[in-house]
C-alpha cells in the first residue's frame, strides 16, 4: 500500500511512497493538522541522488515499528530539497546551529504552532550505531521533552529562532571600497591554496575567486595563478570526472581526488564548464582542460538532454548490477576491475592504461578501480581507443555511434529495461530552471572559449525551453516535470536565468559562425540567426519581474521567495553553498545590465545589494566568495564597443569584468572604444592599443 506521496511529482518523495510511514508534503493541510492534533512536525528533506537518503528510506523509514510510533506522535512531512531550497535553507541553518554540520538527509523536529525547529539531525540508523542513536530512542526522547519540558522547550526555541533573524537581517553598509575587494580576494583564494584533510568538492566560487585574483598584484602568499591551474588539474585529472563517460561527479571521499561520490549534477558540471573554460582562456591552455569539457558536452548532449532541449537534474550514485538485486550498489556502474581489464585488453593497452591512470590489481574502491589521470598533457590516440573499448563495455555502443541514451527514470525501469551493458543509475528527469542556467552559461562561455557553435546551440536551446514553458499567468516557475511547470521561481532562478540570457548574449555576438533561431514562437533553429538583442531584452525583462517580486525595499538585496505564512522567515541568500548565492550572481548581473543598457539605475541597486551585505562581507569574507565576485564587477566593470572582428579574439581572453557591444558606428580609424565608470578612453586605432586598454581596464579597483 502507497502513502501520499505516491501522487507526487518529485522523484525522490515518490521514493518514499511505499514506506509505511504516512508522509505529508509541506502543505497548508499538513501544517493545520499537526496544529490541531498537537504534534510535532518531523521535516525530512533530501533529494533523489543523495546516498545517505536512499540509505535512511531503506533502513528507517521502511520499518514498521519505527512507522507506528512516527504516525502516531508526529506528523512526518517529505520535502525535496531541489523543489524548496528555502525551506531547506531555513532549517539546515537551524540543524548547523544545534549539532555543528548539516547535511542530507536533514531531519528536524519542528513546533507545529510557529514552525520554530528544536531539534534536528542528519542520517538516523535504525539501531544505534556509528556513534549515532537509533531512530526509535531518537523519537521516543523527542516525544518525551515536548509533552513534558515545556519551559525548556520555549526556551530553546527562543534562542534558535533569535540567532535565525540576526542572521537574516544585519546591518549594511555605506558604502563597499575597492580596498575590500582586495581583502576578500586574498582570503578566498586562500582557501583553495590551503586545503584541509578531507573530502574534496569542486567549490567553483571560490575557484572563481583565485582565478580573478590572478589578474591583480595582491601582497599574498599564495600565488593566484598557480593556485587556479592546480584546482584545474585537478578537476580535469581527479576521479571526480568520469574519464570514459564524461561528466562531473559530486565530490570526492578523498583528499586526493580519486574515489568520487558517484551522483552526477547539473549544477556542479555547469559551474566546472565555465571555470576550466576561463582558465584556459587565463592562458593555462592545459589539453587536459579542453578534454573535460568535450567529453562532459557530449556526456550532456547523450544523457542529459530531453528532447524538448531542457536539461535533466541529476544521476545517482548508486545502480544495480543485476536486474535480480534488491538493491542498487554505489558507483557500480563506472568503476572497473582488474581482472576484467586484463580480459578486455591487450597487454600493450593494460600497460598503457596503467602508465596514465590509477589502475591496479587491488584497485582503489572497494576492489575495483575508479580512473584518476597520472599526468597532464594529450591522451595517445592508442589510449583514447583504450578508454573507447570501455565506453562500449559500459554503454554496449561506441560512443561516435551513440547520440543519444535514454534515462532511466525509476529503479523499475533500471532493472526491466534490459540494457545491452550495464545497468545505469536513475536520472532525475526534472528541469530546474537554476541548474539548467548554470549549464546554459558554462556552454555560452565554452562557446565563446573554444569557438564551439554547437555549445552554444544546445544552450540556446535550453533557455529557449524555460522562455516557452516557465511562465504561468504572468508568473516564474522554478521546476518543470514533464512539460508541467510546478513551484514558483525562487531568487536563484531568477539571478542564474538572468545571468544564462546575459552570458548567450555575450556568447552570440562572439562565436563564429553561430547562428541560433530567436523567434519564440517556433522551435529554436540553426538556419537563422538571433536578433542581436534577443537575449539581453529577454534578460532586462525578467530583471523587471525579479525586482517587482523579489527585492527588499527596506533591506536591500533579494528575498529567497515571496512572502508566505508557511515560511518561518524570509531570508536573503548571501553565502555560497554548492553554487553561488543568489544575491552575488544578481549584484553581478546589475552591473552588466547598467553596461549594455547605458542604464544607470541598474548600477544604483547593485550598489545597494552589495552595501546590503556589506557587513558580511567585511566580518566573513570567507562565506560569500561570489559577493567579492560582484565587487569585482561593481569596482571593475569595462564596456567594450569593437567590431565582430575584434570581439571574436577578445572573447577568447579572460576579461572577468568586461562586455562587449557590436559597434558599426565607432569613430573614424579606431578598431574599438574601451569605457569605464562613465568616461571613455581614446578610441583604440590598433588592436595593440585596443588590447592594452582592456588589459589595463581590468585591474583599476
Amino acid at each position: 500500500m502507497t502513502n501520499r506521496l505516491a501522487q507526487a511529482n518529485s522523484l525522490y518523495l515518490r521514493k518514499h511512497a511505499e514506506n509505511p510511514i504516512d508522509w505529508w508534503s509541506w502543505c497548508d493541510e499538513a501544517l493545520d493538522t499537526a496544529r490541531r492534533e498537537n504534534k510535532p512536525i518531523f521535516l525530512s528533506i533530501g533529494y533523489s541522488s543523495c546516498h545517505w537518503c536512499t540509505v535512511m528510506e531503506g533502513e528507517a523509514f521502511s520499518d514498521g515499528v519505527i512507522a507506528d510510533y512516527m504516525n502516531a506522535n508526529f506528523l512526518p512531512i517529505k520535502v525535496d530539497r531541489e523543489e524548496r531550497p528555502d525551506l531547506d535553507s531555513i532549517y539546515m541553518q537551524a540543524v548547523q546551529l544545534m549539532i555543528g554540520q548539516g547535511g542530507w538527509p536533514l531531519n528536524v523536529f519542528i513546533s507545529p504552532d510557529d514552525l520554530v525547529p528544536f531539534y534536528g539531525g542528519t542520517y538516523f540508523p535504525v539501531e544505534s550505531r556509528y556513534g549515532r542513536p537509533g531512530f526509535l530512542q531518537v523519537l521516543q526522547s523527542i516525544r518525551q521533552y515536548y509533552d513534558t519540558q515545556a519551559d525548556k522547550l520555549q526556551a530553546m526555541k527562543g534562542e534558535i529562532l533569535t540567532h535565525l533573524q540576526e542572521a537574516a537581517t544585519f546591518n549594511a553598509a555605506l558604502s563597499v571600497e575597492a580596498d575590500l575587494l582586495q581583502r576578500g580576494l586574498e582570503a578566498n583564494t586562500g582557501i583553495l591554496a590551503s586545503p584541509r584533510p578531507g573530502p574534496r568538492f569542486p567549490m567553483i566560487p571560490y575557484a572563481d575567486v583565485a582565478l580573478r585574483s590572478a589578474r591583480f598584484s595582491l601582497a599574498s602568499l599564495h600565488n593566484a595563478s598557480d593556485v587556479s591551474r592546480q584546482w584545474g588539474l585537478e578537476l580535469a585529472l581527479g576521479g571526480i570526472l568520469d574519464h570514459v563517460g564524461g561528466g562531473f561527479h559530486r565530490y570526492t571521499v578523498d583528499s586526493t581526488w580519486t574515489v568520487p561520490h558517484f551522483e552526477k549534477m547539473l549544477y556542479d558540471n555547469g559551474q566546472i564548464v565555465e571555470y576550466l573554460a576561463n582558465v584556459w582562456a587565463s592562458g593555462m591552455q592545459e589539453p587536459a582542460f579542453e578534454r573535460a569539457i568535450a567529453r562532459t558536452v557530449q556526456w550532456l548532449q547523450r544523457e542529459m538532454t530531453a528532447p524538448e532541449g531542457y536539461f535533466y537534474a541529476a544521476q545517482d550514485a548508486d545502480s544495480f548490477t543485476d536486474p535480480t538485486t534488491a538493491e542498487p550498489e554505489e558507483g557500480a556502474f563506472y568503476v572497473w576491475d582488474y581482472q576484467a581489464l586484463v580480459e578486455l585488453l591487450t597487454l600493450p593497452e593494460l600497460a598503457e592504461l596503467a602508465e596514465q591512470f590509477t589502475v591496479t590489481a587491488s584497485g582503489n574502491f572497494e576492489g575495483f578501480n575508479v580512473l584518476q589521470r597520472r599526468h597532464p598533457g594529450t591522451l595517445t590516440e592508442s589510449l583514447e581507443k583504450t578508454l573507447g573499448k570501455l565506453f562500449l563495455i559500459r554503454y554496449s555502443a561506441p560512443a561516435e555511434a551513440l547520440s543519444t541514451f535514454p534515462p532511466a527514470r525509476n529503479n523499475e525501469e533500471a532493472k526491466g529495461t534490459g540494457w545491452a551493458g550495464r545497468i545505469p543509475p536513475v536520472t532525475d528527469t526534472k528541469a530546474i530552471v537554476a541548474w539548467n542556467s548554470l549549464i546554459i552559461s558554462g556552454l555560452a562561455r565554452a562557446a565563446s572559449v573554444f569557438q564551439q557553435p554547437s555549445y552554444l546551440t544546445l544552450a540556446a536551446n535550453a533557455a529557449h525551453f524555460v522562455l516557452q514553458h516557465q511562465w504561468v499567468e504572468g508568473h516564474f516557475y522554478r521546476v518543470n516535470y514533464d512539460g508541467k511547470p510546478d513551484v514558483l521561481a525562487q531568487s536563484e532562478d531568477y539571478a542564474l536565468f538572468i545571468k544564462a540570457l546575459l552570458d548567450l548574449d555575450q556568447a552570440s555576438v562572439s562565436v563564429q559562425g553561430s547562428s541560433i533561431r530567436g523567434s519564440l514562437n517556433e522551435e529554436p533553429s540553426a538556419s537563422l540567426p538571433t536578433p542581436h538583442s534577443f537575449w539581453l531584452d529577454r534578460a532586462v525583462a525578467l530583471q523587471a519581474e525579479f525586482d517587482e517580486f523579489l527585492w527588499s525595499i527596506e533591506l536591500g538585496g533579494y528575498y529567497n521567495t515571496a512572502a508566505s505564512d508557511n515560511l518561518l522567515l524570509r531570508e536573503r541568500s548571501y553565502i555560497d553553498q554548492a553554487t553561488p548565492s543568489a544575491n552575488s550572481i544578481a549584484a553581478a548581473n546589475l552591473v552588466r545590465l547598467s553596461l549594455l543598457t547605458e542604464d544607470l539605475s541598474y548600477l544604483d541597486k547593485a550598489e545597494q545589494t552589495l552595501q546590503a551585505f556589506g557587513s558580511v562581507l567585511e566580518r566573513s569574507p570567507q562565506a560569500c566568495p561570489s559577493l567579492f565576485a560582484a565587487l569585482d564587477w561593481f569596482h571593475n566593470h569595462v564596456l567594450i564597443r569593437t567590431t565582430a572582428e575584434q570581439l571574436a579574439a577578445l572573447s577568447l581572453q579572460y576579461l572577468p569584468t568586461a562586455v562587449f557591444k557590436l559597434e558599426s558606428d565607432l569613430p573614424t580609424g579606431a578598431v574599438g572604444l574601451v569605457c569605464q565608470g562613465l568616461s571613455c578612453q581614446e578610441p583604440a586605432l590598433t588592436q595593440e592599443q585596443l588590447q592594452e586598454q582592456v588589459r589595463l581596464s581590468q585591474v583599476r579597483g
